[in-house]
């Protein structure tokens, strides 16, 4: 007899074991698929309906787990350079952090990475360049700006050959509309998001809050970053000329050039009370703001992305962009509004650069980072850092602090030649400037030998001048005073349109000679009461002050006097005195001060060799 089959063992025909066998294989096929989707997903490419901005592999779908060496590979290590954007450094930092913890062999070698920072668009400039002048040892073998907005705006470039197709994205970040949560009651949009178009029609209307029974909030002041470096300045002009065109989803549909639609978009613009060059600008004064009780004063609403904040509402603020200052939350926090109708969203993708400086180990040392960096233990700390997951998950606590919505509605990010025609329009939409540029020429501007700070303080103006058109209303005025005289020589070339003064500001610039004292406080008062007088709603009224010395005159004036003018004009008739401390004897505190006061902001080129970077930065801000 042969042997009697257990009644668990059956028999199945043939067909059944095929069927299984392809079922089997279907989904391995389809789990290769999802990893692939996880790692390397498509959202960074030019097609796809949700293309770099915010498409997630599903949420059920399990993450691989960090699988670090037995053993650290032998030194010295591969170093791989991270370039990164000024808004998600700190995560990749943390990244790296907990990569480097952990034993990592790549060829038989331990990995360094070293995080670089750069505004965006800087950075992108900078990769289509090649980095021109960079020793091939220090430059990024990684570039990981926050959105793949850049990665699409530098392959339109003569370099765009260095960034391939596609980037692992690494985290998520919508690009909200913040504004203090009483303000958000008052509106009612704290129950009831408005869309796009009902947020830049607010901000066009300069006496809402009286309206509503708040006079004493002031102006509507609404804020943008600038879009030719930062990413929530573009997705904020974008957000202009979908509202204009009666679409933000659908901007590859129209003609960006069209005269009708150009129009609108200035029109829209309007409403921007200034801009600045990176949203942590903003947020920065708004903390100063919210120290002296009274957020209203420099803030309604601003563009920037989810992560500031969360970064905002815990404490954490930036001067410069870069170097982050920890402290108590603030009195009242921020919240962020997501418009009903979509937001992009920030997809921090990581491309490995097509570069002949990066070496075939540093190309294996950088893959093994950016593998870490998707599995789970590295979207962890991608949550812990402020940001969604690639996935969209996020951390319980991030969420309540930053008051982030539970999922999010992401528009499309347009094909790259759309969005360089937005950031390229600029220039020609923004709101113009009303701007009186204000040099101090005491003596102690040509104390030194060669090349005076006077004469280099000049060449940054004159370099400093190519960023205005002819609509922007510019003037040139300076100061000093000789023993008790009068202040000398004031208003050189009055405040005009820059179409008809230009060559009248250029030749009265190169004719200024240093005097002797420095009434720095009867100066700015002076200038930003005429600047207050001559006010345009429609224009950014603004002071761009240069001085490289301490206010040293008998005349009259004081800090506290000077504070209390320019706090006051803010109110209604606001003037921002952009203060430029030039040289290391500048009165650091009291620039610091003037602009604070005023609501602008307060630049460092202590180093006088930074003039023109720092002068240049500077203009960028209204």
């Amino acid at each position: 007899m042969g042997r009697r089959r257990a009644a668990t063992d059956p028999i199945y025909p043939r067909w059944i074991w095929t069927a299984a066998a392809a079922a089997v294989a279907l989904l391995i096929v389809g789990a290769a698929f999802v990893l692939r989707a996880v790692i390397f997903p498509a959202d960074s490419g030019e097609d796809g309906a949700s293309a770099g901005n915010g498409g997630t592999p599903p949420v059920s779908a399990s993450l691989a787990q960090d699988s670090p060496a037995a053993a650290a590979g032998s030194a010295p290590c591969i170093p791989v350079n991270i370039l990164t954007s000024l808004e998600n450094a700190d995560m990749i930092r943390a990244l790296a952090g907990e990569y480097t913890a952990k034993h990592r062999s790549v060829d038989g070698k331990c990995v360094a990475p070293a995080v670089m920072q750069e505004k965006s668009g800087v950075a992108a400039g900078k990769v289509t360049a090649q980095f021109p002048g960079v020793p091939a040892g220090d430059r990024p073998a990684i570039w990981l700006p926050d959105s793949s907005a850049w990665l699409r705006i530098a392959r339109q470039g003569a370099g765009g050959s260095l960034v391939p197709q596609e980037g692992t994205s690494l985290a998520r970040s919508a690009i909200v509309v913040a504004m203090p949560e009483t303000m958000t009651t008052v509106l009612g949009w704290d129950s009831k998001p408005p869309s796009w178009s009902e947020v830049l029609r607010l901000a066009g209307e300069q006496d809402v809050w009286e309206r509503l029974g708040h006079g004493d909030w002031g102006k509507f002041k609404f804020g943008k970053a600038s879009p030719l470096v930062s990413t929530s300045g573009l997705m904020a002009l974008a957000a202009s000329y979908g509202a204009a065109g009666g679409s933000v989803g659908g901007l590859e549909g129209m003609d960006l050039k069209a005269p009708s639609l150009v129009e609108k978009v200035r029109d829209v613009e309007l409403g921007t009370s200034h801009y600045m060059a990176t949203p942590e600008h903003f947020l920065w004064h708004a903390r100063q703001a919210d120290d002296a009780g009274k957020v209203s004063e420099f803030l309604s609403a601003v563009i920037v992305d989810e992560k500031s904040v969360w970064d905002y509402n815990r404490g954490v603020v930036s001067e410069d962009g870069k170097t982050k200052q920890s402290g108590p939350a603030p009195k009242e926090p921020l919240r962020a509004i997501y418009p009903d109708d979509g937001v992009h969203v920030a997809d921090n993708p990581a491309v490995i650069l097509n570069g002949d400086w990066v070496g075939s180990q540093q190309r294996m040392a950088a893959e093994d980072f950016l593998a870490f960096a998707v599995t789970e233990q590295g979207q962890q700390v991608v949550k812990a850092s402020g940001y969604r997951s690639i996935q969209g998950k996020l951390d319980p606590g991030v969420a309540a602090t930053g008051r982030y919505a539970e999922t999010l509605q992401p528009l499309p990010l347009p094909k790259g030649e759309v969005l360089t025609g937005i950031k390229d329009s600029f220039a020609d939409v923004r709101k113009r400037a009303r701007a009186l540029f204000l040099l101090d020429v005491s003596e102690s501007m040509v104390q030194e030998t060669g090349v005076t700070k006077l004469q280099r303080a000049k060449d940054a103006v004159l370099k400093a001048l190519d960023h205005f058109v002819g609509e922007d209303e510019i003037g040139l005025a300076a100061f000093s005073q000789v023993g008790d005289g009068p202040l000398t020589p004031g208003i050189v070339s009055p405040v005009a349109p820059y179409e008809t003064n230009k060559d009248d500001i250029r030749a009265k610039l190169a004719e200024l000679k240093a005097v002797d004292a420095t009434p720095l406080f009867e100066a700015v008062s002076r200038f930003a009461g005429e600047q207050a007088k001559e006010y345009k709603d429609s224009f950014i009224n603004t002071i761009v002050l240069l001085s490289d010395g301490k206010n040293d005159t008998t005349h009259p004036g004081d800090l506290t006097s000077l504070s209390e003018q320019l706090s006051h004009q803010n109110h209604s008739t606001p003037v921002l005195v952009f203060t430029l401390a030039y040289g290391p004897d500048a009165d650091v505190p009291t620039l610091r001060e003037i602009a604070k006061a005023s609501g602008a902001h307060y630049y460092d080129a202590t180093d006088p060799n930074r003039l023109e970077e720092v002068l240049s930065e500077l203009v960028t801000s209204f």
